[in-house]
């Protein structure tokens, strides 16, 4: 579960160990308060001579030992740094009220459970690269408005729209298993009204004018990354997306100007322009390491030799 994922992820980074966490090495403030970085009054005698900033700097200084690595995420650094400045968030649930961004990547979660309501600020939830093929919308908190979930095996929008976060914005379902048109009534503004970016690359979706009736509800969407799915094989797939939906300021990553709209004018009106269909053309150049057949079809008539028929084929997978 996602929950599990998290509580692994906390156990690496270390935050109960020196510099971070609650321990001897915290001092208490000069006034008899709790420090920010979480000593009690009344422990001088315990403590050692380490203040904030020092203990900071043991994270931040390149050439410390305990250093964060070059790649660690803008997230690995706001923790750990909390974790020196105000170690008791860092004790149960309190850490989630400390993240308005969650980046989970590659970290082998099949499931987003109910713990992850615990994030009441939560705004941004990253899960690519993970897999998850159903996501309960009743487990993701109201306050989220950026949902990546790139690189999974989401093949059912159902559970996703049943009671999704109202001001989600971004809503990332690229490579994944999506197939239309089943899928395309989920993509409407019923569900996502404040939608601005939808990304739905590489999946399987093939009803191009089915898919254009429901995005076209949604009032707000500006950005729109289709490539890499059937639909996108047909010869006029740009022209009729850009000519329907006019708010489009991005298609596929592509700018869409006004030289654009003006070229493409009117190809909303001719859906038949826009069948559901493509077609491949393959030539091969040329073949080597084969027999010619045109060679063996050379022999004098009454000749003895056996004659050997050769016949080839190329199958090609989609």
């Amino acid at each position: 579960s996602l929950s599990a994922a998290f509580r692994e992820y906390l156990r690496h980074l270390g935050l109960q160990d020196f510099p971070c966490g609650l321990g001897s090495w915290s001092k208490p403030c000069l006034d008899g308060h709790r420090s920010p970085c979480g000593a009690q009054p009344g422990q001088e005698e315990d403590v050692l001579d380490e203040t904030s900033e020092m203990l900071l700097e043991l994270l931040r200084d390149q050439h410390s030992p305990w250093a964060q690595p070059p790649d660690c995420s803008p997230q690995d650094r706001l923790l750990r740094e909390v974790a020196v400045l105000a170690p008791e968030l860092i004790h149960d649930s309190k850490v989630c009220q400390v993240l308005k961004s969650l980046r989970m990547v590659d970290k082998g979660v099949e499931k987003v459970d109910e713990g992850v309501l615990q994030f009441q600020q939560l705004e941004e939830l990253i899960l690519s690269a993970n897999q998850i093929s159903r996501i309960t919308s009743a487990n993701l908190p109201r306050t989220l408005k950026v949902l990546e979930l790139c690189y999974n095996t989401v093949g059912d929008l159902q559970d996703l729209c049943s009671q999704p976060p109202p001001e989600l914005q971004h809503l990332g379902l690229g490579h994944n298993r999506l197939c239309g048109p089943s899928q395309d009534k989920f993509l409407t503004d019923d569900f996502w009204p404040n939608l601005i970016s939808l990304d739905l690359s590489f999946n399987n979706l093939t009803d191009l004018l089915g898919l254009v009736s429901q995005l076209a509800s949604l009032q707000k969407l500006r950005i729109l990354v289709l490539q890499g799915n059937p639909l996108a094989l047909i010869p006029t797939y740009r022209g009729f997306l850009v000519d329907s939906l006019p708010k489009l300021s991005i298609l596929d990553d592509i700018h869409v100007g006004p030289d654009e709209r003006q070229q493409f004018q009117g190809l909303a009106g001719q859906p038949e322009l826009s069948r559901s269909e493509a077609r491949v053309v393959v030539t091969v150049g040329e073949m080597k390491g084969v027999p010619d057949p045109s060679a063996l079809q050379q022999l004098d008539i009454g000749s003895e030799a056996p004659v050997i028929t050769c016949s080839y084929f190329v199958t090609y997978e989609f």
